[in-house]
């Protein structure tokens, strides 16, 4: 089910709310948002408003035989990929950037913020279908201005599936093929990546894949190899 409102704050802080009172949300449902006036990125950066353009959120209740809750960053980034993949035709010029954002000619086109509340993962979902707003330090793309019209409700409906059909892969054949997957629709290996960690110096180096549990391996100047958990990462200013 997809509900839509006018406007709200945040559709990943109406779900926390909704959850925190004791309400019981089934995983498939989407809340979807015509305007938001207070919506997050991921480091505390504003999602909002953007009219014409896709904001929304659902949920996902892992289970104790499902791959691990932090893979689900990687599984919803596949989903919006496979979702936008319907009406880009240059597909090549849509790409995964680990670990969860969609890039269009090397531009944000969508972002992800996961979000735990109690034992719940709320997803939330930017996609720039009508409009690119700003995002300091970033280059943004939107659909529209790349000569491609799709609605809101149509690009919605679409989503919901994909992710539908994600979750039930990532369940039923586990984490390996999910991540041959998210390579296969990231940026080439060889990538110039600079990764921004909390409390550290800037790191630079070449994207050489994924580790078994999903996270970033970055190739590094000196011939060493340094495994990412968490962190920003950028196309570095040399990455054509």
């Amino acid at each position: 089910m997809i509900r839509t409102v006018a406007e709200t704050g945040s559709t990943n802080a109406d779900l926390a709310a909704r959850l925190a009172g004791g309400e019981y949300l089934p995983e498939g449902d989407w809340l979807v948002a015509d305007r938001q006036i207070a919506g997050r990125g991921r480091l505390g950066r504003v999602w909002n408003d953007g009219l014409g353009n896709f904001m929304g959120s659902t949920l996902v209740r892992p289970g104790p035989g499902d791959p691990p809750a932090s893979s689900l960053a990687l599984l919803s980034g596949l989903a919006v990929h496979e979702a936008l993949s319907g009406f880009v035709p240059d597909t090549d010029a849509l790409r995964l950037k680990w670990p969860n954002d969609v890039l269009l000619g090397g531009a944000k086109l969508a972002g992800i913020l996961l979000e735990m509340v109690a034992d719940t993962v709320i997803v939330g979902i930017g996609a720039n279908l009508n409009i690119a707003p700003e995002v300091e330090g970033r280059r943004v793309a939107s659909l529209a201005g790349n000569g491609i019209t799709v609605s809101r409700d149509e690009f919605a409906e679409k989503l919901a599936i994909c992710f539908d059909l994600e979750l039930q892969r990532w369940r039923g054949a586990g984490l390996a093929p999910l991540l041959r997957r998210w390579q296969s629709a990231a940026h080439p290996e060889g990538t110039r990546l600079t990764v921004l960690s909390p409390g550290e110096e800037p790191i630079e180096g070449a994207f050489a894949g994924l580790t078994d549990e999903g996270n970033l391996l970055l190739g590094l100047d000196d011939g060493s190899m340094r495994t990412v958990h968490a962190g920003d990462v950028l196309l570095a200013a040399t990455s054509h």
